[in-house]
């Protein structure tokens, strides 16, 4: 297994291989709850300046906390609210710069600043969100939005 020395400091190389460690990890298993557990470690251990790292899934209609990297979170979500609800409701990436500046930002972690929100979808269902918090603002570029969203189609094709 890989360790964060091995990791070089070019953004795109550094992510492409924690796509290649998640597939590697995930390959023949069948168990969710494993593979997102996994998914949530690697990631805590590869980003930087984050404070959770994350997943709420998608039960009787509402956001419920599932694996997750960092101190205890909010245990349910409803649909359209705060970050994770509107990655929902609009079936889309939330990549908020500040989230004091979202409109019925749901503060589960006072320190949060930024947040990234990457909506699940198997099987054209909603399956759940991954949330990733960071305590600094503006924590997530174009180039996280690309690769946490890979990360997440990568993710969805091992829970269908």
């Amino acid at each position: 297994m890989f360790q964060v020395k091995d990791y070089s400091g070019n953004k795109e190389k550094d992510y492409e291989l924690i796509l290649k460690q998640l597939e590697a990890l995930s390959e023949g298993e069948k168990d969710s709850i494993a593979i997102l557990s996994n998914a949530t470690a690697l990631l805590n251990q590869f980003l930087d300046e984050v404070n959770w790292v994350g997943f709420y899934l998608w039960k009787e209609n509402e956001l419920v906390l599932g694996p997750f990297q960092g101190l205890p979170a909010c245990i349910r979500i409803p649909f359209g609210k705060g970050v994770c609800g509107t990655a929902i409701k609009e079936r889309e990436t939330q990549r908020v710069a500040d989230v004091t500046q979202f409109s019925g930002h749901i503060a589960c972690d006072g320190a949060s600043r930024s947040e990234i929100v990457v909506p699940l979808v198997v099987n054209n269902e909603i399956y759940g969100v991954l949330d990733i918090d960071s305590p600094i603002t503006n924590r997530f570029d174009e180039t996280d939005q690309h690769y946490i969203e890979k990360f997440a189609k990568i993710v969805e094709g091992y829970l269908c």
